[in-house]
């Protein structure tokens, strides 16, 4: 099958199939307090429209339940969750909208963020290849990823990275400051005077002394005298700073949109078997559901109820689990006093 998504495997467009506002029975349900606990820790995926869309395709049930089934193998899930820290790290390179940045500053940025992402992509791939793949959603996209690293545009994106990353990190440069002169000029190879002053100093030393290094924040930004070193620095090197230019201009649309849409939507699995753990690790057991097309009986055994087990269990308190059946004929139970 060629792949699409990891929710909507009938859709051309799964974009569209989510749903920003709960439907009105989840709050007589109490389901918009199970979304609201599942999705609690990844909110910069606005994982909760996903929940709002009602699924009535049984094909398209299994077809979460198999990746799920696949999600649930360590080495599948921890080679999600590093893809998934490594695309973080790339989108938290890239330069926001709202801050100013200066131009040179803002394409090393770029650049960082490319990288970062060509090697997510590339580790993610081998990682699929090595794990034992059941499921249709992942397979095709494992086959999605080969094409895509094979093709020639990523293979420019990737290699050009590599080459410019190289070149800037190669630059040596002298800082000559003479009052409020600040002169940037090519290496010459002058010395290094730390360890002559080490060495001048060694006889002052008293063993074991307190440590006065002090850690400096990891800064992104940039002040204007920075600045205008980096743009001395590009008259000095114009060939590796036009390079970058250009690179920047010509990959600006690097991110692939079905790999963005895949990040996004597997985390709908992930933060459910996240929420799971927690309720398992309580002894709370789970399955996979058998669901039919034409049969309306429903035979269940240890249920409970996931927004007051959520509840419960934060509080230390004791679920009482519940089996039930409705067969042949059968559609309505009724619970007399307190349950659960």
């Amino acid at each position: 099958m060629s792949f699409r998504s990891v929710l909507f495997p009938d859709s051309d467009q799964p974009g569209t199939r989510a749903a920003r506002q709960s439907p009105a029975c989840f709050g007589d349900l109490n389901l918009d307090r199970i979304v609201e606990a599942v999705t609690a820790d990844w909110k910069d995926y606005e994982l909760a429209s996903f929940f709002h869309v009602p699924l009535d395709d049984l094909d398209a049930i299994v077809y979460r339940q198999e990746i799920m089934r696949d999600l649930e193998k360590p080495q599948v899930m921890q080679a999600v969750l590093k893809f998934s820290e490594q695309m973080r790290a790339m989108r938290e390179r890239l330069p926001r909208a709202n801050q100013r940045y200066y131009a040179y500053h803002k394409e090393r940025l770029f650049l960082g963020a490319t990288e970062i992402y060509c090697q997510a992509v590339e580790e993610f791939q081998r990682a699929l290849h090595g794990a034992a793949l059941k499921s249709r959603g992942l397979r095709a996209f494992r086959d999605y990823l080969d094409a895509y690293v094979a093709a020639s545009s990523f293979g420019r994106l990737a290699a050009e990275a590599a080459a410019l990353a190289s070149d800037l990190a190669a630059i040596r440069y002298s800082l000559v400051i003479a009052g409020d002169t600040v002169t940037v000029r090519r290496y010459d190879g002058e010395g290094d005077y730390a360890p002559a002053v080490e060495a001048t100093f060694e006889k002052f030393r008293r063993g074991a002394t307190k440590q006065y290094l002090a850690k400096l924040p990891d800064m992104t930004g940039m002040n204007h005298v920075q600045a205008q070193v980096l743009q001395c620095l590009a008259r000095l090197y114009p060939d590796t700073f036009g390079a970058l230019e250009t690179y920047c201009r010509e990959h600006e649309a690097y991110l692939d949109e079905t790999i963005a849409r895949f990040d996004r939507e597997i985390h709908f699995f992930v933060a459910y078997l996240a929420h799971l753990d927690k309720l398992r690790r309580a002894g709370l057991p789970f399955c996979y559901p058998r669901l039919s097309r034409t049969s309306k009986e429903v035979d269940a055994r240890d249920t409970f109820d996931l927004a007051l087990a959520h509840k419960l269990i934060a509080d230390d308190g004791t679920i009482v689990t519940n089996d039930f059946a409705l067969r042949n004929s059968e559609r309505i139970l009724v619970v007399s006093g307190p349950n659960q």
